[in-house]
């Protein structure tokens, strides 16, 4: 990771480099991309919205992260506030930090950048707990978030026009090192 610096983030600014990043590392199309900008831009006027990026010393995004404190009033804790009241678990969406994305190039991936990005940023973060969803299969990332700390607490859910079902998962704050 010596040719990649994790800091700050001006996701406003370089949401279509970061998007180039998600595009790629989560298999989007381009109309998904268009969607999703929009919804980067909506996040980041939350109150707490924070954002890291990895970069290479030429100033290329390798990595993205972004995250706010949750608020059940947004649509991602609405759809999946049934599935973790189902499980007993609503309580994890009061004060706890979302992590909304995070994303690594497929060739940059298992260099400890992603562990990088999660860890800084919910060290910043004043709230106890984290959450966030992740595609409930067997996979790097959620291999990466269990060795963080985070277990399920609710699967399967189902995001609407979602392909596959997702996980979601917590893990009190800070993260295990």
């Amino acid at each position: 990771m010596d040719d990649v610096v994790v800091g700050p983030l001006d996701l406003a600014a370089r949401v279509d480099d970061a998007l180039a990043v998600q595009a790629v590392a989560f298999g989007l199309s381009d109309e998904e991309v268009g969607v999703r900008r929009h919804i980067v831009l909506r996040h980041l006027t939350q109150p707490g919205a924070r954002a890291l990026g990895a970069t290479t010393p030429s100033g290329r995004l390798v990595g993205f992260v972004y995250g706010m404190p949750n608020d059940r009033a947004q649509w991602w804790s609405s759809v999946v506030e049934p599935y973790l009241r189902r499980e007993g678990r609503e309580g994890w969406l009061d004060d706890a930090f979302a992590v909304t994305e995070l994303h690594v190039l497929p060739a940059d991936q298992g260099r400890g950048i992603g562990r990088r990005l999660i860890t800084l940023l919910t060290d910043g973060a004043d709230e106890p707990r984290s959450i966030l969803s992740a595609i409930d299969t067997e996979s790097p990332a959620r291999a990466l978030y269990r060795s963080l700390g985070y277990r399920d607490l609710a699967r399967p859910v189902h995001f609407p026009s979602a392909p596959s079902p997702y996980a979601v998962m917590g893990a009190p704050l800070p993260l295990l090192r």
